[in-house]
């Protein structure tokens, strides 16, 4: 039984739309990671005190920062960490929900196809 144009279409939509909720995903998991390094890097700086030499990496050089900026810079960098996450998240359950609605719609369209409705 061949599958109708419209159906063929759906279909092609929903494995795009898999594929983009893979794609975020994958994302989320990333900042995950930086998520923890930074916490991991805060939690380092407050271990010690504004007298503490401190180092930040650009490109592949190591360059002596103020601590104090150095504890604001990361203590921003996680905020903004977190704020991405959760807009992401949020782009996770959006792409969810559609993927779910596709396949019931997908479904009927299909179940509409069987001989005799059944």
């Amino acid at each position: 039984m061949e599958i109708p144009e419209n159906i063929q279409h759906q279909l092609d939509q929903f494995q795009q739309l898999q594929q983009q909720a893979q794609a975020v995903t994958m994302q989320i998991q990333t900042v995950e990671v930086q998520i923890q390094e930074t916490e991991k890097a805060l939690e380092e700086l407050n271990k010690n005190d504004e007298n503490t030499e401190v180092f930040k990496q650009a490109g592949s050089l190591l360059i002596k920062v103020d601590y104090n900026d150095a504890l604001a810079d990361m203590e921003d960098k996680l905020e903004t960490l977190k704020l991405r996450k959760q807009t992401m998240s949020r782009q996770e359950e959006r792409v969810m929900k559609k993927l779910e609605e596709m396949q019931m719609d997908i479904q009927s369209a299909m179940k509409g196809m069987a001989p005799n409705g059944a």
